[in-house]
């Protein structure tokens, strides 16, 4: 009878995982990869950060049209109605009432612009993944 012969058995949490490294090797291939984490990284913040501003771009071009549009609008019905209150008032009051109607129509234009700006992401979600490759570098040291 023939006895099958196992080998003794390693304790895989005390063997080192490149036993033919020294410790000054193994920390220069963490730097270097931690180099190349960085950079992609950056890569990826830039590549966010391009996105945002498609985006602000796109929002001010259509702020550019509907000003341009508004305006000739604005103007055509502005005299319309000014006019048209001149047959019940004065021409100086009716014009100066159809100013103030507006006005606060511009503000509140202003404010849905404020409102939509402020739905943009200046900081992309990478700048928030760096700083976590960060600590993980500097656990990694310790």
């Amino acid at each position: 009878m023939t006895e099958s012969v196992t080998p003794p058995r390693r304790d895989l949490v005390t063997e080192p995982k490149q036993p033919d490294q020294s410790l000054g090797e193994l920390f220069g291939e963490l730097g270097a990869e931690l180099g190349t984490l960085v950079r992609q990284e950056l890569g990826l913040a830039k590549v966010e950060t391009r996105q945002e501003v498609r985006k602000a771009e796109q929002a001010v071009v259509s702020f550019a049209a509907a000003g341009v549009a508004g305006l000739l609008a604005l103007i055509v019905l502005s005299e319309a109605a000014a006019w048209l209150l001149d047959q019940w008032l004065n021409t100086a009051l009716s014009f100066l009432i159809v100013g103030l109607v507006w006005a606060v129509i511009a503000a509140v234009a202003v404010a849905a612009g404020r409102r939509r700006m402020r739905t943009l992401a200046p900081i992309p979600e990478t700048v928030e993944t760096l700083k976590e490759d960060v600590e993980w570098a500097k656990q990694q040291t310790s």
